[in-house]
């Protein structure tokens, strides 16, 4: 039986199946199947399952030589456990969603074993391909099993968790029950929503559209009070220790050792540290963050890790001896676990440190990860990662030869890439080819490409198609067209229907249609509803409306807060309503900020307020940069201030260029 890579070491003895009702798993690999797979009852029961392997984190071995101290109570334990027994009457997935070792495997285990010590648990292995097999159905339809599916992302690539292979679960009752860290829970979660601001559909909407069917339960890092008191019933010395000494730190997590070896890696990049060791370290971090899979070999860490060490200094750091580094990097803290993790042939970083890296993955990590894909999921991977980080070239050459295979989605994520890449004209054929076999997210930002390019009749014909085929985004950004074109009747009732189906930029877009039609108690209603749910642009609104109504101080309140989100419109309006209460101080650092971010009306009115308060020269300089960039008002007081300085000439010409450009 071959060794499966779990949170935090390495275990062999987790069962894992084929087959169960309509379902088929397969190593990526090409290989005739293992004959276990095809025999159920080899499959563990849920009773005598064990935590570790099925991935939870390790602890220091207690006094009795245990490998995990006792279990104790979480606050979502009963909602877990509710969803789970829901999930076995009728099937479907419960998520755990929470930070790298908040506790949630181990939640998440306790849960099943006690609803389900009778089922026996199916954990596919990482990369493992799930077919359709309708053969199957009445040979294993009366099992009773439950699928086990820790760090979900891994299982959301190509012929992983897709929607229809989920559907086929929740078919049979067969409970999916899963944990997701919550980086990669973020990162999949909003792909799909598309519509912000006219944004296309994103790169990772497959594994979304899965993530929306979910009873996701989220657990804190942090344990409540409730929690902690419980934890100090316990007379396990490990849970003892970290109750005393887990500070800002979680119970779980202080006891899984991430913050110690997170703070030794950090340490370990001084000079005379252990910075080769720190170099490793970071390969491996790096490589798991750009989306290839581990273990990596030895080969390429040492590889990848010269240039790491090179960017950190080099030489300069005085780094320790290859064979001190390895052995520096694999050693075990507080008996629990080590920076890297030894699986199989090779090692992977503990996921701690994937979750805590703060820097960007360089390109070139990413190119070196592509280089080293082993399969078509490692592709995707690599290209989502890459997307994600900005890495339009790496995403493209990663998902080009998935493409070039016909897959549908690739060719769909290809345009993404070149669209991204601003080769606009090199995604539209892609989009157009999608779009003809069905795909809504590509009709969808076929749309918005036709729309941003003023082609609006064939963009407003692909709208209405994909609106009819239950896309919110197409409905929402449809009815935009509409209030655009004067069509304001049918934008309400296309925006109150986004609305009710869950669509929250809708309700600002609904909001604004009242407010312009002067239904204003209606429309504040709305834009209180989307600014509680952080709807940017409606708390821009809210706070424009209340200024209408002389609600200066609410307001006031509403633009400080967009701000502080890096909303440049709401930093103008605060500015404008500092100076019209006499806080001109304030108000020219706003202007300032938002002028060096290109907000042309800041640029003028710093420049009035510089020119009010005699700082002629500054104020003339930024009037230039607004006129150059056709600001009509900037012009008209750069000509009043060239009369002021006795440059009559002059500003009798720019008045002359000022009327000139006025229509008639």
């Amino acid at each position: 039986m071959a060794a499966n890579h779990i949170s935090g070491g390495e275990q062999r003895d987790v069962i894992q199946a084929q087959s169960i009702g309509s379902v088929t798993f397969g190593a990526a690999q090409a290989g005739a199947p293992q004959r276990y797979l095809q025999d159920p009852d080899r499959w563990p029961l849920a009773r005598d399952w064990d935590a570790l392997a099925a991935g939870a984190h390790r602890a220091r071995p207690g006094k009795d030589g245990s490998k995990l101290p006792p279990y104790v109570a979480r606050d979502i334990d009963e909602e877990l456990r509710e969803r789970v027994r829901e999930a076995a009457e009728e099937g479907g997935l419960v998520l755990v969603v929470g930070d790298s070792t908040a506790g949630k495997t181990r939640a998440a285990f306790e849960a099943v074993r006690e609803l389900l010590p009778e089922y026996r648990v199916l954990a596919p292995p990482v990369g493992a391909r799930l077919r359709p097999a309708p053969e199957a159905l009445e040979a294993c339809g009366h099992l009773r099993c439950v699928v086990w599916l820790d760090d979900l992302e891994q299982y959301l690539g190509p012929e992983g968790l897709e929607p229809e292979v989920l559907a086929e679960f929740v078919r049979l009752r067969v409970p999916v029950v899963a944990t997701m860290r919550l980086k990669p829970y973020e990162t999949f979660s909003a792909a799909d929503e598309g519509g912000a601001g006219g944004a296309a559909q994103s790169w990772a909407g497959l594994g979304a559209r899965v993530l929306r069917t979910a009873e996701v339960v989220d657990l804190d890092r942090l344990w409540s009070e409730g929690e902690l008191a419980r934890a100090g019933d316990c007379d396990d010395s490990r849970i003892a220790d970290a109750v005393v000494h887990h500070g800002t730190y979680g119970i779980a997590e202080y006891m899984a050792a991430g913050p110690v070896v997170m703070q030794e890696w950090r340490r370990a990049r001084r000079v005379c540290g252990h910075a080769r060791g720190a170099a490793l370290v970071t390969a491996a971090v790096d490589l798991s963050r750009a989306g290839l899979r581990g273990p990596y070999s030895r080969g390429l860490l040492v590889e990848v890790h010269e240039r790491c060490l090179a960017e950190a200094g080099g030489s300069v750091l005085r780094p320790e001896g290859l064979e001190e580094a390895f052995a520096w990097a694999s050693g075990v803290r507080l008996g629990v676990t080590s920076p890297l993790v030894p699986v199989r042939e090779g090692w992977s970083a503990f996921d701690y440190l994937v979750d805590g890296a703060e820097s960007a993955v360089p390109d070139w990590v990413r190119e070196t990860a592509l280089a080293h894909a082993a399969d078509d999921n490692d592709r995707a991977a690599i290209a989502t990662s890459a997307y994600e980080g900005g890495a339009f070239h790496v995403a493209e050459a990663a998902v080009r030869p998935l493409a070039d295979k016909g897959d549908t989605r690739a060719v769909f994520n290809l345009a993404l890439a070149l669209n991204q890449s601003g080769r606009t004209e090199e995604a539209e054929p892609l989009y157009r080819h999608v779009h003809s076999r069905g795909h809504l997210a590509a009709t969808y930002n076929l749309a918005l490409h036709l729309a941003n390019t003023d082609r609006t009749v064939e963009a407003e014909t692909l709208y209405r198609h994909a609106h009819d085929r239950g896309h919110l985004s197409a409905t929402y950004n449809l009815a935009n067209l509409l209030t655009n074109t004067g069509r304001i009747e049918e934008a309400e009732t296309l925006y109150r229907h986004a609305r009710t189906h869950g669509h929250l930029r809708a309700t600002n877009g609904l909001a604004n249609v009242l407010a312009n039609t002067g239904r204003t108690e209606e429309a504040e209603t709305l834009y209180r509803h989307a600014h509680t749910h952080g709807d940017l642009d409606a708390t821009y609104n809210l706070a424009l409306l209340l200024t209408k109504t002389s609600h200066i101080e609410e307001a006031e309140t509403l633009y400080r807060h967009a701000h502080t989100h890096g909303y440049l419109r709401a930093t103008f309006n605060l500015a404008n309503l500092l100076t019209n209460t006499g806080r001109t101080g304030e108000a020219e650092t706003l202007y300032r900020h938002a002028h060096s971010r290109g907000h042309l009306g800041a640029t003028n009115n710093l420049s009035v307020l510089l020119h009010e308060t005699g700082r002629i020269e500054e104020a003339e300089t930024l009037y230039r940069h607004a006129h150059a960039h056709g600001i009509p008002t900037a012009t008209h007081n750069l000509s009043v201030l060239l009369q002021q300085t006795g440059r009559t000439e002059e500003a009798q010409a720019l008045r002359r260029q000022a009327t000139d450009s006025t229509p008639d």
